[in-house]
């Protein structure tokens, strides 16, 4: 016996309804969902600020503080947040812990003792302190290669990364040796000394004449370039005994 169209549609209209009532009374009333959203925080931004700064705003947001590690930091002060969990804008159940990281500040170091060193051995030191290094020269007095200055000064304690400048003797300034030849023992010594060169060993040979009294010899030759404090040796003509 064949069902009319009609009956079959509304049989099948039925069986939908009674699906449907079953999934909404299943899942309304005997599985709820469980309401994941009620009652939860948002967590605050705390990076940068204090310790105590952090408490409280973590307090005002209905969380406590967690572990607080220390990290040494090169750009951040000491006693800075510099990182923290959950992040910022998470959500988490009122009194859950905020664990944060906090800057300890850079490494510092003090300059070591370098200035009566040969300026490789200075710059090897501060190299092995932790210390970037810049060198300058200069004509200096002291003894080629020495360390002239150093700045900033030995002693001082610098954040690191940092760099220390040394400044490296060129030895004293040269200067051109005159031709002394000819010229009275006095006059070559003031000639010298003007210089800034020392007068060295003095020999005495005989001669007749004009040549008594005045220089016959040098060394090192005039024209020669020398630093100053150089001794030049002079050869000065003696009347016979």
């Amino acid at each position: 016996m064949l069902r009319s169209p009609r009956v079959l549609g509304a049989a099948v209209g039925v069986a939908a309804l009674g699906l449907l009532v079953g999934w909404l009374f299943s899942t309304l009333v005997l599985f709820p969902a469980p309401d994941t959203l009620t009652g939860l925080v948002q967590v605050p931004d705390v990076q940068g600020r204090s310790l105590d700064g952090v408490e409280q705003a973590l307090a005002d947001a209905g969380l406590d503080l967690g572990s607080v590690e220390e990290y040494r930091h090169p750009a951040v002060d000491s006693g800075a947040v510099v990182a923290q969990s959950p992040l910022p804008g998470q959500l988490a159940l009122p009194g859950a812990e905020v664990r944060v990281t906090v800057s300890v500040g850079a490494e510092r170091r003090a300059i070591p003792s370098v200035s009566r060193l040969a300026a490789t051995q200075a710059v090897d030191v501060l190299r092995a302190t932790g210390f970037t290094v810049a060198v300058d020269s200069v004509e200096s007095d002291l003894a080629r290669g020495r360390v002239v200055e150093v700045d900033p000064d030995e002693g001082s304690a610098l954040a690191l990364p940092a760099e220390v400048r040394v400044t490296v003797s060129l030895g004293p300034p040269s200067v051109t040796l005159p031709v002394l030849l000819g010229l009275s023992e006095v006059v070559a010594r003031d000639s010298l000394s003007s210089l800034g060169l020392l007068v060295g060993e003095v020999e005495e040979v005989f001669r007749f004449g004009r040549d008594q009294g005045r220089v016959v010899g040098q060394e090192p030759p005039g024209g020669t370039e020398l630093e100053r404090g150089t001794a030049v040796r002079l050869v000065v003509g003696r009347r016979g005994g």
